[in-house]
């Protein structure tokens, strides 16, 4: 049986369409990728309460996927520092090939089946720490083999699959099925697949982030000053928390390190 990720894409005589036709139809069936999340909305919301409640007495957040799924992983993990303040290694994305693989194809590296788990035994893993398999087609070998050895170690699993009963799926205890149909271009999962996974992971890092207290308001008060323009940010949040000058925020945001010390320290006299 074909999955829907090979399925025939709904147009066709794609290199007879103008640069605008070609520009319209793409929107248009990426247009229907926030449904398909929306759908899958139930099963995000018991794996996020389930890595929660880990990630509360000090476990850990795994991504494992090869190629796009596992650069978007990457992508993820490795925005929680910078944009939470938590420390690396809290949130860790792997791909199949290591790090070679972000940038060039490593061929033939998603089918060896032993390797993720290998990949996280560097962490020295523990029954508190939760994996999420991403893999559009739900039948990536590096992604099974990680999750299965996961499972049977006691560690939390997931998966981001974009086929419904997929086999990666089927060795994770929570799954969460995006089915966004096929793609404008047959089998290029790097698109709608690959979209509505970004927007998953947007929604479980995020959401994760915000039940561990790393949000207040609606604010990262615990960003990483690491450039001008986050430093600026820092302390617009900070001055208008405050209701003090900008100049007396930066001072203070020089001298604490982060937005809620600031604003903390100030406030408690």
């Amino acid at each position: 049986m074909q999955s829907v990720t090979e399925s025939q894409s709904h147009y066709d005589h794609l290199e007879q369409m103008s640069i605008h036709d070609l520009l319209v139809n793409i929107n248009n069936e990426d247009k229907t990728v926030p449904l398909a999340v929306e759908k899958a909305i139930p099963q995000l919301e018991a794996l996020i309460g389930a890595i929660v409640a880990r990630m509360k007495q000090g476990g850990r957040l795994f991504y494992i996927g090869a190629g796009t799924s596992g650069r978007l992983g990457i992508v993820d993990a490795s925005e929680c520092p910078p944009t939470y303040g938590v420390e690396h290694g809290l949130v860790v994305g792997l791909i199949a090939g290591g790090d070679a693989a972000i940038r060039k194809a490593v061929e033939f590296a998603e089918d060896d089946f032993e390797q993720a788990w290998k990949d996280i035994g560097e962490y020295l893993p523990n029954e508190l720490d939760t994996v999420v398999g991403i893999a559009a087609s739900g039948r990536t070998p590096y992604v099974i083999g990680g999750l299965k050895t996961a499972r049977a170690n006691g560690l939390l699993t997931g998966c981001i699959v974009c086929n419904p009963g997929s086999p990666v799926a089927a060795e994770v205890e929570f799954p969460v099925e995006i089915i966004v149909g096929p793609e404008f271009v047959t089998g290029s999962t790097r698109m709608k697949s690959g979209t509505a996974q970004k927007l998953a992971l947007n929604m479980i890092s995020t959401t994760v982030m915000i039940q561990l207290g790393r949000v207040r308001g609606n604010k990262m008060v615990d960003m990483q000053l690491s450039n001008l323009k986050l430093l600026d940010r820092g302390t617009r949040m900070v001055m208008n928390q405050l209701n003090i000058t900008y100049e007396e925020a930066s001072e203070l945001l020089k001298k604490y390190g982060s937005v809620r010390r600031a604003v903390d320290n100030y406030q408690a006299g």
